[in-house]
């Protein structure tokens, strides 16, 4: 009898121990992919805000400057351009990357620029968003000269159209 209840304490104990190391597995994965996400948000602020920067102040690599020089002249001076939010919406797994995919909306208002305007200057947001999260997870080259999409090490990244308020 007291043979039996010792192999009985054993079963007890590794069950426990099973539990406990499952619990644990599954509580660091989840806190490695909320980091993950806090960091692409975090990233995606970053860049938002470089965006708005560059459209608020009208600094732009040259062939750009010069093209709103043609087609948004309203672009070539400063403006004032205020960051929202940035919303994120999970768009399900994507079979091609063997990723996630997720799409981030920035919110934006301006009481400065024209409706015709908004779109380039939307344009630059997104793609400053894009390259801040490339950064951010050093794979700058893994996708095109726009970033579109990027990457994260479990997710793959897109903008929708910058909504205007």
């Amino acid at each position: 009898m007291i043979l039996k209840e010792e192999k009985a304490q054993l079963s007890v104990e590794f069950l426990l121990l099973t539990v406990f190391v499952i619990a644990s597995v599954i509580t660091i994965s989840t806190i490695l992919n909320e980091n993950e996400l806090n960091m692409i948000m975090s990233s995606a602020r970053i860049g938002a805000e470089e965006g708005v920067g560059v459209d608020g102040l009208s600094v732009y690599p040259k062939e750009t400057f010069d093209d709103y020089l043609l087609k948004n002249p309203r672009l070539t001076y400063p403006q004032d351009i205020k960051v929202l939010k940035i919303v994120k919406t999970d768009m399900g797994f994507d079979e091609g990357y063997g990723k996630k995919r997720i799409q981030l909306r920035v919110y934006t208002s301006s009481s400065s620029l024209k409706s015709s305007d908004k779109n380039s200057a939307g344009d630059r947001i997104n793609y400053n968003v894009r390259k801040a999260i490339s950064s951010t997870f050093r794979n700058e080259n893994s996708s095109n000269t726009l970033f579109n999409p990027c990457f994260s090490n479990g997710y793959v990244i897109t903008t929708g159209d910058v909504k205007w308020t």
